[in-house]
């Protein structure tokens, strides 16, 4: 698989009339915060388990097989690597004990899953969501286990369980039967499902749209901090995994889909743990606007410069 750039252009351009149509519903106050985060909820919980439960083709093969499980593994091992990575990087003596915990959590946890899923679908289909469904286990099985322990520094055995039940990654398994069984499910339930993981695209898109509609340009002017943290983890990311994927022999599509997604923005997810689990509300809420923001720049110019 290769990517073709004018391809992806093209796919960020959609997805980018998508977003700015959120911008538009926020800034006329057509949508309200407890709308938004209605819809974030229901994008979590069932939008996107439907389209990750559909993402596997009808017919198995040992190619697409191999595809899912060296997507999984490449998650692991880039989720293992990131972890290390930042704790070197955003430790308390270089940023006095301020942004430790946000800083290593933006650059662990980007946004792969309510941007990721859009372009890898809408750029690659078939060949690039198979990978991506292996890498959102490991991804899911970090932020909920990894990612509420960068706030909490507790552990808890209630974290394997909950990281298991979790929507995203019961579909993923369940599709993953489904695929290797060839379990044929009535057409009614089929169709059904398959509506609603229609929605999961374009709903995501508008919530980012409307996250964006909030932010203060003043303030990310002057946050130079959170810019830094933005720029070094919508930079030095999707470096480290693409050198990382390609000294391991990674095929190509694993590669392509796991460099892209770790160029993708800091997970939106951030503001929420720093809220649930008593971390800086404001400044990890900024930090995901700021990193939106300078991705418009970054995700193009990284991918150019990497796959050109």
């Amino acid at each position: 698989m290769d990517l073709n750039l004018s391809d992806f252009y093209s796919s960020l351009g959609v997805i980018a009339i998508i977003i700015l149509l959120g911008f538009f519903l926020g800034r006329r106050k057509l949508v309200s915060v407890e709308t938004n985060k209605d819809l974030v909820n229901l994008l979590l919980s069932v939008f996107m388990p439907a389209s990750l439960f559909f993402a596997f083709p009808a017919t198995a093969s040992e190619d697409l097989l191999n595809l899912f499980f060296l997507g999984l593994l490449a998650g692991f091992i880039i989720m293992l690597s990131l972890i290390f990575i930042s704790k070197l990087i955003f430790n308390k003596k270089l940023w006095r004990k301020s942004l430790v915990t946000e800083g290593q959590f933006a650059f662990i946890f980007n946004n792969a899953t309510f941007l990721g899923y859009p372009i890898i679908s809408t750029t690659f289909g078939e060949q690039g969501i198979i990978p991506y469904c292996g890498f959102i286990i490991a991804f899911n099985l970090a932020l909920f286990s990894y990612g509420i322990w960068l706030f909490k520094h507790v552990e808890s055995k209630h974290f394997l369980r909950k990281t298991l039940l979790n929507p995203n990654i019961i579909a993923v398994l369940l599709g993953m039967l489904i695929f290797l069984f060839h379990v044929e499910l009535p057409d009614i339930i089929t169709s059904s499902v398959k509506y609603v993981a229609g929605a999961t695209t374009p709903l995501s898109l508008i919530c980012i749209g409307f996250m964006l509609s909030s932010a203060s340009l003043k303030k990310v002017i002057h946050s130079w901090r959170l810019l830094l943290i933005s720029l070094i983890q919508l930079i030095l990311c999707p470096f480290v995994t693409y050198g990382l994927l390609r000294l391991m022999g990674f095929p190509d599509e694993v590669v392509i889909v796991c460099t892209l997604i770790q160029a993708l923005p800091t997970a939106t997810s951030l503001g929420l743990f720093a809220e649930k689990y008593g971390g800086r509300v404001e400044e990890s809420s900024e930090l995901v606007v700021i990193s939106t923001l300078c991705s418009i720049l970054t995700l193009p110019l990284v991918i150019a410069i990497l796959f050109s």
